[in-house]
């Protein structure tokens, strides 16, 4: 029994030394995450556009991280400046201090809404502060009163087109000068393609005198002389006499000079033709059986090459007309042929310029977006064009667009004319997308405004103008700016304008209370593979910011 009555008291220890040790971890754990937060303002009244400063003072650890609050979150009051944090430190804790610039351009009584901060994982909230806002008074007789100016239309802003267009013609044109430099221009000559353009007669002697600078005799190098010799005979022939002299033999090349001789065809004389078959068989005796002859008579056999170039020449037959004007035809169809050959080139570089651009922007940014940049997609203009951020109705709806909303007019049943007001506002790319903005303003507030049924309302709109399938979910959704409403999206299908034929779309619907008056709604819908249209919605979405109504 003692030993049972040791035991309890001994749990009993353990439980309030574990019941301590709890206490004291739940203890240093508060200790730790400890924080405070306060917001105070420099003054409670104001005049319309008169800044105030509003503080945000945190005392906390440094270990923890303190999130401020950014953006328009002080709504209805604008936030003009966001100042850098101010820190000091007070033993082993910190101050942090957060101040803004607000004001306010209409006169009211305001309240400035509780800010979230974040330390550490937890999140507080500050009190919320109540601001007057008073005009100013106006000596009307030091200060001159005015008419309203008219409105008038102001124009939209240059967009950058230019500087696209610049870059294009830029890169155009330094194309265009590459394929005349290296294609088109007119190249200066070679030495080898002047000689090539001279008349064989010219050419031949031409090579001789060439032959005569050559150190071939004074090196005895009779191989190379004769071989030279030779052939510059043998070409002469082979252009104006036979047209196989450069690889015929020398009995083959002989026989046929004396068959021409025969035929009356080249007027070569007996000694002509002999001397041509002594020289070339002294040369084919020097480049094949390593004959020598003399230096001297080398020289004279040059000579005797020359003298029987000019006899060639005169025993030829002057040209016919017939045979001029093939020749004339001749050059100009190679001409034809060249520049052929030039375009066909320019042709074939243009497009592998034009498929490798192509290729190249199609892996870069996707085929479609180079298929519509090149032949134009509407979607897409509204998405790259010069978006508009403008207020619509009021209490204001805050919406950035591709197009200015235009006003539409919203017919009000005769019985209701008198308990509400509608402005609506709007734009739609025909079949494609459609913007619609909306408030409704009751003339007497409710105790509770029912947005199901606004909501059910543009539903039922939807189905009067022939959409059909419509299918819908709703979830609640919150502006960057901090208002809170509901979302209703889905699918639905609408009609082509004057077809039978039906377009699988999406639509979005937005709905806000403002006070208990006012009703505010934003509906978009547009085609459901419209990769641009998707774009466009999802920049319009996250562009919506709302005003409360003063109070």
């Amino acid at each position: 029994m003692l030993n049972y009555k040791l035991r309890i008291t001994s749990f009993k220890k353990k439980i309030a030394r574990n019941y301590m040790v709890l206490v004291f971890l739940i203890l240093f754990s508060w200790l730790s995450s400890y924080a405070q937060v306060t917001a105070t303002i420099d003054s409670t009244t104001i005049k319309i556009g008169e800044q105030i400063t509003y503080h945000i003072q945190v005392e906390t650890n440094h270990s923890n991280l303190v999130v401020f609050p950014e953006g328009q979150t002080f709504s209805p009051l604008e936030m003009i400046d966001s100042y850098p944090i101010d820190t000091i430190k007070n033993k082993d804790k910190y101050n942090l201090i957060k101040k803004y610039g607000l004001t306010q351009f209409d006169s009211g009584s305001y309240t400035i809404p509780r800010q979230k901060i974040i330390i550490g994982d937890k999140t507080f909230f500050t009190d919320s502060l109540k601001i007057e806002v008073n005009n100013v008074a106006i000596d009307t007789t030091k200060q001159g009163l005015y008419d309203i100016k008219p409105i008038i239309e102001v124009e939209k802003s240059a967009s950058n087109w230019w500087k696209y267009m610049l870059l294009t013609l830029l890169i155009l044109s330094v194309i265009a000068f590459l394929l005349y430099w290296f294609i088109w221009r007119k190249k200066p000559l070679s030495e080898e393609e002047q000689i090539a353009l001279l008349p064989p007669y010219d050419r031949a002697k031409l090579a001789l005198k060439k032959l005569d600078e050559s150190s071939y005799l004074e090196n005895q190098n009779l191989k190379d002389y004769y071989s030279e010799l030779t052939f510059i005979i043998r070409k002469y022939l082979d252009e104006k006499v036979y047209d196989r002299a450069l690889e015929s033999t020398t009995d083959e090349l002989i026989n046929r000079l004396k068959l021409l001789k025969e035929g009356n065809q080249v007027d070569l004389n007996k000694d002509d033709i002999k001397n041509l078959e002594s020289i070339l068989k002294r040369a084919d005796l020097v480049k094949f059986a390593k004959s020598a002859p003399d230096i001297e008579l080398a020289k004279i056999d040059r000579n005797t090459i020359d003298i029987e170039i000019d006899h060639v020449k005169e025993a030829l037959p002057e040209p016919t007309e017939e045979e001029k004007l093939l020749d004339q035809k001749y050059r100009e169809a190679q001409e034809q042929k060249k520049k052929r050959k030039k375009i066909l080139l320019t042709i074939a570089i243009s497009l592998f310029l034009i498929v490798a651009t192509i290729v190249g922007f199609s892996i870069k940014y996707g085929f479609s977006y180079v298929k519509d940049t090149i032949i134009g997609h509407e979607s897409k203009a509204l998405l790259e064009g010069n978006w508009i951020t403008s207020e619509y109705g009021f209490p204001p709806v805050t919406i950035s667009t591709p197009e200015v909303l235009k006003r539409i007019e919203t017919p009000i049943p005769n019985d209701l004319q008198s308990q509400l007001k509608i402005s609506t506002f709007g734009f739609e790319q025909k079949n494609k997308i459609t913007i619609v903005v909306s408030n409704t303003v009751l003339a007497q507030a409710q105790d509770s405004l029912d947005i199901s049924k606004a909501i059910e309302g543009n539903l039922k709109t939807l189905e009067n103008k022939g959409a059909r399938n419509i299918l819908t979910k709703n979830e609640k959704f919150t502006t960057p700016n901090g208002a809170e409403g509901i979302k209703t999206y889905g699918t639905l299908d609408y009609p082509l304008e004057n077809t039978e034929h039906y377009i699988n779309g999406n639509y979005v619907l937005f709905s806000f209370t403002s006070g208990n008056q006012v009703i505010q709604q934003i509906i978009l819908t547009w085609i459901k593979d419209d990769t641009y249209a998707y774009k466009i919605m999802e920049r319009i979405i996250n562009s919506i910011e709302l005003k409360k109504p003063e109070k």
